[in-house]
C-alpha cells in the first residue's frame, strides 16, 4: 500500500486543506449544519482528544490537531487562558518553550435558554474512518461515494451519510433518501502513533490490482452479526473474496503491508519515514488512543511566585511578537497588559521588566531539553502540594481563595495511631493539561521515549495546549512517617515483595517489548509504601461512597508516597477528592466525613471490610509466579478494585496484605501496616 507524496524538506508532509467546519457551513448552499455532537471537557481530555475516534449515532469523527483550532479561536477578540505556572513549566519542559499558554476548550455558556451564544465555537473534527459500509446492500467504499445530510438545527444526532440509490441485498432499489452508512471498523496502526485506513482493495486482491476494474466496487458481508472479525470482503467486479479473520494475530500481521505510511489523520498529514510494522486494530479498541496528561492542584502562590506568573500572563495575552516589539517600553507594556485585562496592581516597573526579560529568554535546544527530561519524574508535580500540606501555619492565610482552602482537623483520640493527621480540603481547584497521545502502548511517563508521543500540531511545536479546570473538595490523610519507614524495611525483604517485583519485570518486558526496551523496569516499580497508600485509598473510596452522597466513580485518589532522595523528603499521604468542571464545584458531602468521630468510624469500617473478600481464600493468598505477570496481589473486583475514573494506576499495585495481617499461599503472614483486623 503506497502513495506517491510530494517532495518536501519538512519531516511531515501535509495538504493545504484548511479545516473550518463553521465557516464551511455558513458558506454552503445546502445549509448542512456544522455541529454533529457534544462532549464534556473531561471526556475530550481523557477519552476523545485530538487523534482519538469519537462514535456518533451514525458515523464517527476524529478531533483535529490544534492548528485547526486556531481558526475557531480567531472568532474571539479575547482568547481565554488558564494560568497555572507550575503546570505550564512542565508542559514547556516537554514540548518546548514556545508554548505560551494553557487554553480551555472553545466553548461559551448560554445566558438564556434560546440564546445562540457560543454557536460559533466548537472542536473541529474530521470524519474518520473515511471508508463506510452501506447497511442496505453491504457496499464498501470511500467517503465521496456517500451523501451527507445534517440539516436539523436542534438534532445533530440525525446527521448521517447515506448510500443513494441503494439496490438492497435483493437487487431492488430502496425507496426514499437511501440506506444509512456506517464506518468500516478495520484500521492499521503502529507503535509510532500512526493510524491509517485498512487497504481493503489490496487485501481482497492479495496485494494486486483488480484485473477487471481500475476502481472496483467492494462489498463487506458479516458472517457473524456484530462480530467484525467474521467480515468477508468481496470484489463485485472480479468476484474474489477474503475474510478479515486472516489479518488477525502475529500470522495475520505478516500478510499486512510491511511498512507504515506514517499517516496522522488528525493533522491531515504524513510523516516522511516510519520503520514500524503496521498492525490491525478495530475502531473501538481500547488501545487505539492513550492520552498523555498531567495535572496539578492549585496551591496558594507567594508574592515571588505571583511575580513569576506575570511572565506567563504577558505571553498569553500579548504574544511573544508584541513583547519583543515593545519590551524596552515598560509604559507601553503596562498599557497593553491593562487593555487585555491583566491586573498590575502591586507590581513595580522592575517586576514588569523582569517578567518581560523572562518571557524573552531564548529557548533551550531540543538536545538540552531531552537531556533534562531523562531525569524528570512525575512525582515532582506532587512535591509542592505535599510541602504545602505540611505547613499548618499557612492554612489560616489562604491568600488564593480560588485554589486550595484547607482546615487542619482535630484528630479523634480513638483513630488508629498510625494515621497521624487529617486535613479537610474544603475547596480545591485541579488543572489538567494534555501533552499528546500514544497508540497501542500507554506510556507510564510522558518522558518515556519522547519520540513515541504523537504531536498535536503539524510543526511539532504547539504554542498552546488544551487544559481543563475542575473544582471540588476532599480529605487528606497522612500516615506516621516513622512507622511507614520501619514497615517498608520489613516488607522489602519478604518473598511476597520479591514476587511482586519479578512479576512487574515480566509485565514490563512483555507489554513494552516494541517500545521501551531501554527503560529499567525496577525504576518504574512503586515502593511498598505506594502499594500501602494505594490499597488504603481504594478501601476508603468504597466506604466513603456509601455515606458521602457521591458515587464511587465520582471519587478519585491522589497518592503522595515516595521515599527520601537528595532532592525531596519522604512522603506518605493520600487525598480522596471529588471534582466537577462546574464553576460552583461540589456540594460538601465528602469533606463532611472529615469530622473526627465520623472519620474514625469510617476508617474502622473500611479496614474491616478490606479484611475479607467474597473470593477468599483465593484472593487473600494470591501471589504472582512465573509466567504470571499481573500487578496486584490480594485484590480483585470484589474487594479492592475501583472504577477507571477513580484510580490513577488502572487498578495496579494493590495488595490487602500490606494493610492487614492476612494469610499467604505459603502460610507465612506478611506484616500488615495496620496489624490484625481483630484489633481494630
Amino acid at each position: 500500500m503506497t502513495d506517491v507524496l510530494p517532495e518536501s524538506d519538512d519531516d511531515m508532509l501535509s495538504t493545504d486543506e484548511e479545516l473550518d467546519p463553521i465557516s464551511d457551513a455558513e458558506k454552503n448552499a445546502v445549509k448542512n449544519r456544522a455541529k454533529v455532537g457534544s462532549a464534556r471537557p473531561s471526556s475530550l481530555l481523557y477519552t476523545y482528544g485530538p487523534g482519538a475516534i469519537m462514535d456518533l449515532p451514525h458515523f464517527s469523527i476524529m478531533p483535529a490537531g490544534l492548528g485547526d483550532w486556531d481558526r475557531i479561536w480567531q472568532r474571539r477578540t479575547h482568547i481565554p487562558t488558564i494560568i497555572e505556572p507550575r503546570l505550564l513549566k512542565v508542559v514547556r519542559d516537554h514540548l518546548g518553550r514556545q508554548v505560551d499558554s494553557l487554553r480551555p476548550y472553545p466553548w461559551q455558556p448560554q445566558r438564556m435558554g434560546m440564546s445562540t451564544e457560543g454557536s460559533d465555537l466548537g472542536i473541529p473534527a474530521r470524519v474518520f474512518p473515511q471508508w463506510l459500509r452501506c447497511t442496505g446492500c453491504d457496499y464498501l467504499g470511500p467517503l465521496p461515494r456517500f451523501h451527507y445530510t445534517n440539516t436539523q438545527p436542534f438534532r445533530p444526532d440525525h446527521a448521517e451519510f447515506t448510500h443513494k440509490n441503494c439496490p438492497g441485498r435483493g437487487g431492488k432499489p430502496k425507496k426514499g433518501p437511501g440506506s444509512p452508512a456506517v464506518p468500516a471498523q478495520h484500521l492499521l496502526t503502529c507503535t509510532n502513533g500512526h493510524l491509517d485506513e485498512f487497504p481493503y482493495s489490496l487485501w481482497v486482491h492479495r496485494g494486486k490490482k483488480c484485473p477487471k476494474a481500475e476502481l472496483p466496487d467492494l462489498k463487506m458481508r458479516d458472517a457473524n452479526v456484530g462480530k467484525s472479525v467474521g467480515s468477508t470482503i468481496a470484489c463485485a467486479s472480479c468476484g474474489q473474496t477474503r475474510g478479515m479473520a486472516e489479518a488477525q494475530g502475529s500470522i495475520g500481521r505478516e500478510k499486512l503491508p510491511q511498512k507504515c505510511r506514517g499517516r496522522h489523520p488528525h493533522l491531515n498529514a504524513f510523516d516522511k519515514e516510519c520503520e514500524a510494522k503496521p498492525a490491525l486494530i478495530m475502531m473501538g479498541a481500547s488501545n487505539l488512543w492513550f492520552a498523555s496528561t498531567q495535572s496539578v492542584i492549585v496551591i496558594p502562590r507567594s508574592d515571588a511566585e505571583e511575580k513569576d506568573a506575570l511572565s506567563d500572563r504577558l505571553r498569553a495575552a500579548l504574544g511573544i511578537e508584541q513583547i519583543k516589539q515593545f519590551g524596552s517600553q515598560i509604559a507601553v507594556i503596562k498599557a497593553l497588559a491593562t487593555a487585555n485585562g491583566i491586573d498590575l496592581e502591586g507590581f513595580t516597573d522592575g517586576d514588569i521588566a523582569a517578567a518581560v526579560g523572562d518571557a524573552l529568554t531564548p529557548a533551550e535546544s531540543d538536545e538540552e531539553r531531552n537531556k533534562k527530561l531523562e531525569g524528570w519524574d512525575p512525582v515532582e508535580l506532587l512535591v509542592p502540594e505535599w510541602r504545602y500540606l505540611q505547613k499548618k501555619t499557612l492554612f489560616q492565610q489562604q491568600p488564593n481563595a480560588d485554589g486550595l482552602m484547607v482546615t487542619e482537623m482535630t484528630r479523634d483520640s480513638d483513630l488508629h495511631p498510625r494515621i497521624s493527621r487529617v486535613v479537610a480540603v474544603n475547596k480545591m481547584k485541579k488543572v489538567n493539561a494534555v501533552f499528546g497521545f500514544t497508540r497501542l502502548d500507554e506510556m507510564d511517563r510522558v518522558n518515556d521515549l519522547p519520540g513515541r508521543l504523537v504531536t498535536l500540531t503539524r510543526d511539532r511545536r504547539p504554542k498552546w495546549v488544551p487544559a481543563t479546570e475542575d473544582r471540588g473538595e476532599g480529605i487528606f490523610l497522612q500516615l506516621d512517617l516513622a512507622a511507614v519507614d520501619n514497615w517498608e524495611q520489613s516488607i522489602s525483604n519478604t518473598p511476597l515483595w520479591e514476587a511482586h517485583r519479578a512479576s512487574h519485570e515480566r509485565n514490563f518486558r512483555r507489554r513494552f517489548s516494541e517500545t521501551a526496551k531501554d527503560v529499567e523496569p525496577d525504576s518504574r516499580l512503586p515502593a511498598p509504601r505506594y502499594w500501602l497508600l494505594h490499597t488504603l485509598a481504594h478501601t476508603l473510596i468504597r466506604e466513603m461512597a456509601m455515606s458521602s452522597g457521591y458515587g464511587a466513580a465520582s471519587l478519585s485518589e491522589r497518592i503522595y508516597g515516595w521515599t527520601r532522595t537528595p532532592q525531596r523528603e519522604a512522603a506518605a499521604g493520600l487525598l480522596i477528592c471529588t471534582t466537577a468542571s462546574d464553576s460552583a464545584g461540589t456540594l460538601g458531602g465528602l469533606v463532611a466525613l472529615s469530622e473526627p468521630d465520623r472519620l474514625r468510624r469510617l476508617v474502622v469500617a473500611a479496614l474491616r471490610r478490606a479484611a475479607r473478600c467474597s473470593s477468599d481464600p483465593v484472593c487473600a493468598s494470591r501471589v504472582p509466579s512465573d509466567p504470571e505477570d499481573f500487578l496486584h496481589g490480594a485484590a480483585c473486583h470484589c474487594c479492592a478494585f475501583a472504577s477507571e475514573t477513580s484510580c490513577e494506576k488502572a487498578n495496579r499495585f494493590l495488595d490487602r496484605r500490606f494493610l492487614l495481617d492476612l494469610p499467604s499461599a505459603t502460610g507465612e503472614t506478611v506484616p500488615g501496616f495496620f496489624g490484625s483486623a481483630d484489633a481494630l
